[in-house]
């Protein structure tokens, strides 16, 4: 993992470093739980009962699928519970819940069982998206953008390295021994987030005051959507072109190489994010967090339109690394700005929400992808993407513009009754 040391955070005091050091941890494993059952889901669905090859591909994307699913509903809740009962407690429930899910998966009988596993997993889970919510809060803001960064990055090598190990492991020990043994991994996270996750004192709410979400307390709302809009395109740029990947590389590459530059071509763009997640993190810190949204998602739209007329499968994988590079400074900057505009009492809620907006971004991404690229043409996915990566770039220019000259006006506000 692509995860540095910041010397003038070793001077800060306080115990969000260790925090950070615990959910870096923790998201790591968890995603990686999550993940590595990619490689083999199509063995587990045949040995679970299923014979026919497409049922075997139809109830394989099922069960992956169904643990994003549940997760995406449930990111709001968990963070409204977090808000109000605490951070700590709502990533010991879900380490805990995914350690037993995990564990239950590699138990199940048939089909059905596998696939409402799933679901349970992604309705116990939710370590990672409750780890940006604790960082996020618990970090001072001048290095949140560095931290979360740091944390990105560590979610990020869990995607990539969970296929890794869902391609070894199972031939070394087993299939069902491969969930047990990951479910003890995350046991060792849960036992991490409750013994040295601390967590600061929230200031306590009256009993009578609700706030339906915390909607009404956000004072200014523009920011907030932008950023689940920001969320939405990352994901949607990122997937969109997961359906016609293997085709178009095909027309690229000699056919006994197309799944070999393929995967490739899907791990490059993460790979770049994982190494420039948290420097673009604390650049944001430093220059200002929309400055490097602006410039990421610019950078990501002039990326795109090349990508269309590659002619080899070389210039395909530099390019989606490239982009990952761009792409990389988003995450943490988008839960910064969050952070900074919303009060310390939602920023659970307003941070699952965004979540949320990521998730749906990997269901409507590929669903987009394969429509336009079966429909239109597949250089039309990446000349659509661009257009929609150039407009997130244009409406967050605005909204930062319109924010900026509202901080303004309440500075200017306020300045005269300083001086009686």
């Amino acid at each position: 993992m692509n995860i540095e040391i910041d010397r003038e955070a070793l001077l800060d005091i306080g115990p969000w470093r260790r925090n950070l050091i615990v959910c870096v941890f923790g998201s790591f494993t968890t995603i990686v739980g999550m993940t590595l059952l990619l490689p083999f889901l199509p063995l587990y669905v045949e040995q679970l009962g299923v014979t026919d090859h497409a049922a075997i591909v139809q109830w394989s994307g099922i069960a992956y699928g169904a643990t994003f699913f549940s997760a995406a509903l449930t990111a709001p809740l968990w963070g409204r519970l977090a808000d109000r009962y605490g951070r700590k407690l709502m990533l010991i429930r879900a380490s805990l819940g995914m350690a037993l899910a995990m564990s239950l998966i590699g138990m199940a009988h048939n089909v059905y069982e596998l696939v409402g596993l799933r679901l349970l997993t992604g309705l116990l889970g939710g370590y990672a998206s409750g780890s940006t919510v604790l960082v996020a809060a618990q970090t001072p803001k001048a290095r949140s953008g560095w931290a979360i960064g740091v944390l990105s990055a560590g979610i990020m090598a869990g995607s990539l390295v969970g296929p890794l190990i869902g391609g070894v492991l199972p031939g070394l020990i087993g299939i069902r021994a491969t969930f047990f043994l990951i479910g003890g991994v995350i046991f060792i996270t849960f036992l991490g987030t409750t013994f040295l996750i601390r967590e600061e004192a929230r200031p306590k709410t009256s009993k009578g005051s609700k706030t339906r979400g915390g909607w009404s307390l956000v004072p200014d709302k523009r920011p907030v959507i932008a950023m689940w809009g920001t969320g939405l395109l990352l994901m949607v740029a990122n997937m969109s072109i997961e359906p016609i990947i293997t085709v178009y590389v095909a027309q690229l590459v000699e056919a006994p190489q197309v799944t070999f530059v393929a995967g490739l071509v899907m791990s490059a763009a993460a790979f770049g994010s994982l190494l420039s997640s948290s420097h673009l993190g604390k650049l944001a810190d430093r220059i200002g967090h929309w400055r490097i949204i602006n410039v990421c998602l610019a950078a990501s739209a002039l990326l795109l339109i090349p990508q269309a007329f590659v002619v080899s499968g070389w210039q395909l994988i530099l390019l989606r690394f490239l982009m990952g590079l761009a792409l990389g400074g988003l995450l943490p900057c988008i839960a910064s700005v969050i952070r900074h505009n919303v009060p310390d009492a939602v920023t659970g809620s307003m941070l699952g929400y965004s979540i949320s907006a990521q998730y749906a971004g990997q269901v409507i991404g590929p669903l987009a992808g394969g429509f336009i690229g079966g429909h239109i043409g597949m250089r039309a996915v990446f000349l659509g993407t661009s257009v929609f990566m150039a407009c997130g770039a244009i409406g967050n220019f605005v909204v930062e513009r319109k924010n900026q000259d509202a901080d303004s006006l309440r500075r200017s506000a306020l300045a005269p009754s300083k001086t009686t």
